[in-house]
């Protein structure tokens, strides 16, 4: 799985999904990926899609439930993954240990769907589509 986190996700999130699963995923965040330039969610989603193949965990909800944004990504054929505000106000171990308990459950469902939007609920194994 080649994993993109957003800026609304600390980049060491992103860098230690990264250690942990070297060799078998690509995770990288917004800011290793574009430096520190922020971009619009309409130059970085395109892009993405362009490249092919990524699944985005991002905290911007106005991406999944927004007209335009969601229409972007669609068309982008991506799939994303996006926590509830209850997983978004967890400390940064606890939120890690929420994305690493259904980790294999989003591998598996980006093999399946594609595109498609989830949301990351707080407990439980199952994702709820938006």
């Amino acid at each position: 799985m080649k994993l993109f986190i957003d800026n609304n996700l600390p980049p060491r999130l992103a860098r230690g999904l990264a250690a942990l699963f070297e060799g078998d995923h690509e995770v990288i965040c917004h800011r290793d990926k574009y430096g520190d330039t922020h971009l619009l969610d309409e130059e970085w989603i395109p892009a993405l899609g362009v490249e092919g193949d990524w699944v985005v965990l991002s905290g911007d909800l106005n991406i999944a439930r927004r007209r335009p944004q969601r229409e972007l990504f669609f068309r982008s054929r991506l799939v994303g993954f996006f926590p509830r505000a209850a997983v978004m106000e967890l400390p940064l171990p606890k939120k890690t240990a929420r994305i690493l308990t259904v980790w294999d459950r989003m591998v598996g469902l980006t093999r399946d769907v594609r595109p498609g939007v989830f949301e990351l609920q707080q407990r439980g194994e199952q994702f709820r589509a938006l």
